[in-house]
């Protein structure tokens, strides 16, 4: 691991900080485009010679973006699996990019605010995450770097279609707006699925932590647009952030009852979490999300005044298997891992009262 990237990953990223709009519920906002250079084979269909002239020609544009141009550039052919891993814990690369071979690389700007994939289901895979919940300003900011690059790059456009992509589901605006939302108390009032089935009628997909194919732990959902064509990059971010501050008053009136009519039950449930955190010596990545989701509607409920929102944020990424099989070592088995995750964990909240 290069020293640059070795440097990011001892960074919490800008996203985990707990700073933006109602960042008590939405942990973070993702937008993403994908974009395909013109004239030139989807990566699925593409040999590795032309995959590495693709990544050269992307990493070239991407070096004279003015807020790129400083960015660190990973190389997926030299990266092990741990790294691979890590990145996708710090939502840099999707799953699948990490399965990926030759000639692609991952793009990471300063505090991982933007970052790209090159080569994977499409030539370029651009986005931008932001703390809270922004649709609309990581929209503005992305929309900008994006025509940058357009201007080096040539994208595949039609004028029927809009931008080209591999998966027919992207063409149009090739837009995918996601906001990850912490509903702890209408999941534990058991309100949480009949709220998301009505999301789902709205054309929106929900999904888990780490977005298709995850588990929904820790009450953490990652909801985000099915449609990309038909309408505007600002339209979908609209409705997106229209839709989530809808959402927002629904956990704000759940976690109001909640505190009415289970006060002492809950504020047990947050020490207890609390407790277990700073005092366990074994701990599974799940038993950290699903404590770490009570400490956080604590945190926000006003029953605990630490850890911030920040540092639980951050444990909910540097204690998945990734990030320990870098700082430990890939012969690690499950036990010493889950003995490392908890050590982890109790240096993180030594700090706090």
């Amino acid at each position: 691991m290069t020293g640059a990237l070795s440097s990011i990953m001892r960074e919490p990223a800008a996203w985990l900080s707990g700073s933006g709009p109602h960042s008590e519920v939405f942990l973070s906002t993702r937008v993403r485009v994908a974009r395909n250079l013109d004239g030139v084979p989807f990566p699925g269909r593409a040999s590795v010679e032309a995959l590495e002239r693709v990544r050269e020609r992307v990493l070239d544009a991407i070096h004279k973006n003015n807020y790129l141009m400083n960015a660190t550039v990973v190389s997926m052919d030299d990266a092990d699996s741990a790294t691979r891993q890590a990145l996708v814990e710090r939502h840099v690369i999707s799953p699948a990019f990490a399965g990926c071979g030759e000639g692609r690389a991952c793009v990471i700007g300063e505090r991982e605010v933007v970052s790209a994939m090159v080569n994977e289901e499409d030539h370029l895979r651009l986005q931008c995450i932001r703390s809270g919940l922004q649709p609309v300003d990581a929209w503005r900011l992305l929309e900008r770097i994006d025509s940058e690059l357009d201007r080096n790059l040539q994208y595949a456009f039609s004028s029927d279609w809009g931008f080209l992509t591999a998966c027919p589901t992207n063409v149009g605006t090739g837009i995918r707006v996601s906001v990850l939302a912490h509903l702890a108390a209408l999941a534990r009032m058991r309100r949480a699925t009949s709220v998301l089935a009505g999301i789902s009628k709205l054309g929106l997909s929900v999904r888990g932590f780490y977005g298709e194919g995850s588990a929904a732990t820790g009450s953490f959902f990652q909801i985000s647009n099915q449609t990309t064509l038909g309408q505007s990059e600002d339209d979908i971010a609209y409705t997106v952030e229209r839709v989530a501050g809808q959402l927002v008053s629904l956990e704000d009136e759940a976690r109001d009852q909640l505190m009415k009519r289970e006060s002492a039950r809950l504020e047990d449930e947050v020490h207890r979490a609390y407790g277990t955190l700073r005092n366990a010596r074994l701990l599974t990545a799940e038993e950290v999300m699903e404590l770490s989701s009570s400490l956080r509607l604590g945190v926000a409920l006003g029953l605990l005044d630490d850890p911030a929102l920040g540092t639980i944020n951050r444990l909910l990424v540097i204690t998945q298997p990734g990030h320990l099989m870098m700082a430990h070592g890939r012969s690690s088995g499950n036990a010493a891992r889950d003995a490392a995750r908890a050590e982890l964990v109790r240096r993180e909240l030594s700090g706090t009262n």
